[in-house]
Formats: C-alpha cells, structure tokens, sequence
C-alpha cells in the first residue's frame, strides 16, 4: 500500500481535545493549550502508525449554508464555542503548519465535505487516503482507498473502518450511511430522523 494521505477534522479533534484534557495545561502566557496539546498528540500518534505521506488539517463553516438551506433545524441546538476553545482555535492553524502540516478551510463548505473531496480525489489518483474524525457520518466514504480513523473514547488510537467494518457495525455497505443516518436520524447534527422508523 502506498504511503497514505492522512486527512484530519481539526475542529473534532479540538473539541475532544478541549473536554478530555485539564485547562490546567497552560502555555508560557498562562492561558490554557489544552486543545492544541490533545489535537496535536493525536496527529502524532497516527502521523507515528501509519508513515502518512502529508497530513491535511481541515477546517470550514460550522454549518454550511447548502446544508441550513436544506434543514434549518441543523446544528441549531449546539452552544457557542466556549471563550477558552476560541483562543486556542485562532492558534491552531498556524501552529499545524509550523509542525509541517497543510491547512485546508473553506468558507461555504465544513470540514467534513473538504475531507471526503480530498479523500474521493486522492482515490481517483490511486492512492489511499486515511480520515482521522469521530464522526460515523464520515462512514459514507469508506471504500478499498479510504479507510476512516475513528476516534473513540477510552482508547488509545482510532478504530480503522473501512467498507467492512461499517457494514459489520450498521449492516449497510457504506453507500447507504446517508440514507441510514436520515431515516435513523442524528441527534448531535439535530436531524430528527423519520417517525417510527429508527436504527
């Protein structure tokens, strides 16, 4: 297998990052770095297992327009980012490219939607592409070159998940998780999901 491209949810690993490590973890200033700390171990734990040939830290809107368009409800019940995430978040890019990383963002489309572009994209050039999220929506694009790395709590390192493992979790094959996840719904994007239907 070729050496893969290793495509990262930065705002997912800094969230987890943020409420899985003490705020107590301060920078020289004294502010908390938390976030940047966890977000950059854990680029270094997959950067350390699988010898990615570049890693692409992607950021983007909270909630797309094309999707709030479609669903107004979407992301709607989520709070704002805390003020001690915020400062740190504004630091992240620049401390990803300084560790060697890209920075990827957009301003009309999430983090999510750049990673499965530059994952789709690397495929079609024959090469493997790796995800690093703890979103399960991510599943849809599993496949023979893109495996999705999912973080999960109390465990070390992500769950590899390719087309297998999802249609061994949900019993779908992964071209249908996005149908799965609108009849079943998903309470952290505040889609409700069809009445009476669920999982």
């Amino acid at each position: 297998m070729p050496q893969p491209l290793l495509l990262s949810d930065a705002p997912h690993l800094l969230y987890r990052a943020f409420y899985a490590l003490p705020d107590t973890i301060t920078g020289a200033e004294g502010r908390p770095v938390n976030a940047l700390l966890g977000s950059v171990n854990q680029l270094l734990f997959c950067i350390e297992r699988y010898k990615p040939r570049a890693v692409v830290c992607c950021f983007g809107q909270e909630a797309a327009d094309y999707r709030t368009d479609a669903y107004p409800a979407y992301h709607a019940h989520r709070p704002p980012m805390p003020d001690a995430l915020e400062a740190q978040w504004s630091l992240a890019p620049g401390l990803y490219e300084a560790l060697g990383w890209s920075v990827e963002t957009s301003p009309d489309l999430e983090a999510d939607d750049l990673m499965g572009g530059y994952a789709a994209a690397e495929a079609r050039a024959g090469g493997h592409a790796m995800i690093l999220t703890g979103d399960r929506d991510m599943f849809q694009c599993a496949s023979e070159n893109v495996t999705i790395l999912l973080q999960q709590a109390r465990q070390q390192g992500p769950t590899e998940m390719g087309p297998a493992e999802v249609e061994e979790r949900y019993g779908i094959p992964p071209s249908a998780v996005p149908d799965f996840i609108a009849l079943r719904g998903d309470p952290s994007d505040g889609l409700p999901g069809a009445k009476g239907i669920g999982e």
